[in-house]
């Protein structure tokens, strides 16, 4: 004979039965029961009304712990269960919402100033650009101090047969000009003035015959160079040359002077000449107030 068995209260049962360990109990809620054990089933029977009465206070009372998951450890004493299978690996989630902006904070303080770099390496020569276009023409320039070459030379003789004695620290009046293009040497005077500043070059040759002679080359009545030649009595006449660089401004005066009386030994003829020469070697135009206003001489 097969008794029907509610699963809740098969399962409560269960937990009763394996709790208390009551063999008895848990041969009654087999769900076949055997012929051969009809005695007990007998006795089950019997004890099923006891078992409805206590049935709803147990059902409540498992009910509340189970909800609380506050079954007493003796009261599952069981062995463990089998361990289920891993569960397959979920699908990734949708993605969340943005956050919301955060508000903006007052500036920070200004840092301090940082240590300055280690200077670069040289770089490579860039390429030659391309050539720019030609400037505007600028404005004429101012004009030149001296736009004409400053000049000044002359050259003079004594005329032939002039062999009169000259005194001494009289000028020799060489009265034959050769050459005198800007008018600075005096034949009236024998003197030579400066117009021009620079650096002056004079010479003196002169013939020596019947007496010995001396002379002095002289710059404003001082002594620059002195010259002198012996005349022994020879046949023929004898010559003194000289010169010398002098350094002149406009005013100076350059004259030939006679040293002694007695040394008076200049001579002149038709084969024979004794003569004063002088020119500008180089000037001092930029200091000139005569080639400032651009006159040529």
């Amino acid at each position: 004979m097969e008794h029907y068995v509610d699963p809740l209260e098969k399962s409560v049962l269960e937990k009763i039965v394996s709790s208390r360990k009551c063999i008895f109990y848990s041969f009654m809620l087999t769900e076949n029961v055997s012929p051969l054990h009809s005695s007990i089933e007998m006795k089950s029977l019997q004890l099923w009304p006891l078992l409805l009465l206590l049935l709803p206070v147990l059902l409540v009372n498992f009910s509340n712990q189970l909800e609380d998951n506050k079954i007493p450890p003796s009261l599952c004493t069981g062995h463990p269960g089998i361990p289920g299978t891993p569960g397959l690996h979920g699908g990734a989630g949708q993605p969340g919402r943005d956050g919301r902006d955060g508000r903006d904070s007052a500036p920070g303080e200004k840092g301090e100033k940082g240590v300055g770099g280690e200077p670069g390496d040289t770089g490579f020569r860039g390429l030659t650009g391309d050539q720019g276009n030609p400037g505007d023409k600028g404005d004429r320039g101012q004009s030149g101090e001296c736009a004409i070459a400053p000049k000044s030379a002359f050259s003079a003789k004594l005329s032939e047969g002039r062999t009169k004695p000259v005194a001494a620290e009289d000028a020799v009046r060489f009265d034959k000009v050769i050459l005198n293009e800007q008018g600075d040497y005096d034949m009236e005077t024998g003197r030579f003035t400066c117009k021009v500043p620079g650096v002056y070059y004079f010479a003196v040759h002169a013939t020596v015959y019947r007496a010995s002679l001396q002379f002095d080359l002289m710059k404003n009545g001082h002594t620059m160079a002195s010259y002198f030649q012996f005349y022994g009595n020879w046949p023929k006449p004898a010559s003194l040359s000289g010169g010398s660089l002098l350094h002149l401004i406009p005013g100076d005066q350059v004259w030939v002077q006679m040293a002694l009386g007695e040394y008076s030994g200049f001579y002149s003829s038709s084969k024979t000449d004794s003569t004063f020469t002088g020119f500008l070697v180089y000037s001092d135009w930029k200091n000139s107030a005569v080639f400032a206003k651009g006159e040529g001489v």
